[in-house]
């Protein structure tokens, strides 16, 4: 079943979670320092993308769907900068500002089209934004199509599990990108997009799919999901459901890099469901998706026309 332009634009998801600034730094490599074992790098070209939730937003957007951002920031360079960005893209952003927090920045620096380090630029949000976060998210919930936590663990969705509670009560789809080995807080969300490293963190290692398949189900049951989402890199994608599962292989023919995929695949389900969609009738074209950014360089998004043609 393809989606039409028209019914996808009227989609409307509210982000919420830990934006950031991706800052990436290209140059050329010659020589080895003298001072160390390390390349250097002549920089001749410097981008900034959104990174993190913002990321996120910009891949609803990018279908075509609307989008609006909840986040906490800093009130630094860092932030105006990812604000500008943000406004660019054509998100509806609620920022809220904390002064005394520094606004998330990850610095690659590329040389020869490879990653050679990543330099993180961090701290935890303060109690007082992260409530008025709150507080924007009951006023903003009744305009929105479906919800999407994005979680990179920086501090930002500490109160995630009471902005579930009134999504789910006003049956709102309420989707989560999860992040670290305590997943109570998700608990009633509609589905959860763990990739296997998360998901092992949780539920431990398994030696075979029927191990799996059992482990899957028993975290949906526990936290009382709808579905989880398994994202399984070369191996595709399963949803576990309470029919069983589903799953469909990976599209992509060339995997350049897997930063992001996990936001365009979130997102892309996120807006579906929001046009109306069932989860499992998503499904193909969210894997699809998936395929389309792994063979982008960095944080990307892809766009209805890859998605579903012109």
């Amino acid at each position: 079943m393809q989606i039409t332009k028209e019914q996808l634009s009227q989609s409307r998801v509210l982000v919420v979670g830990d934006a950031m600034v991706d800052r990436y730094w290209y140059g050329a490599v010659d020589r080895i320092s003298p001072e160390a074992p390390v390349p250097v790098v002549r920089v001749t070209r410097e981008e900034l993308r959104m990174g993190g939730a913002a990321n996120v937003a910009a891949n609803v957007v990018a279908l075509g769907a609307q989008a609006s951002l909840i986040t906490v920031v800093g009130d630094d360079e860092a932030s105006h900068t990812l604000e500008n960005l943000v406004a660019q893209s054509g998100i509806q952003s609620h920022l809220g500002r904390a002064p005394a927090l520094q606004t998330t920045v990850k610095l690659r620096v590329i040389g020869r089209q490879q990653q050679l380090i990543r330099l993180d630029f961090e701290s935890s949000p303060p109690g007082e934004v992260l409530a008025s976060q709150t507080a924007r998210f009951l006023q903003l919930l009744p305009k929105h199509d479906a919800v999407l936590f994005s979680d990179y663990g920086k501090g930002g969705l500490e109160h995630v599990h009471h902005m579930i509670e009134h999504a789910r009560a006003a049956g709102t789809p309420v989707l989560v990108d999860p992040k670290g080995s305590d997943y109570s807080y998700y608990v009633g969300a509609t589905v959860i997009t763990p990739n296997r490293d998360e998901l092992r963190q949780v539920v431990g290692a398994w030696r075979d799919e029927q191990e799996l398949r059992a482990k899957a189900h028993a975290l949906r049951e526990k936290l009382q999901l709808t579905a989880l989402l398994l994202t399984r890199s070369e191996e595709g994608m399963t949803l576990y459901d309470a029919e069983g599962e589903s799953s469909v292989a990976t599209q992509a023919r060339d995997v350049y890099d897997v930063t992001g995929a996990g936001d365009t695949v979130i997102a892309t389900l996120a807006a579906l469901v929001g046009a109306g969609l069932p989860l499992r009738t998503a499904l193909p074209w969210v894997n699809k998706a998936g395929g389309i950014v792994v063979g982008k360089f960095g944080t990307a998004t892809a766009s209805y026309g890859e998605l579903f043609g012109d």
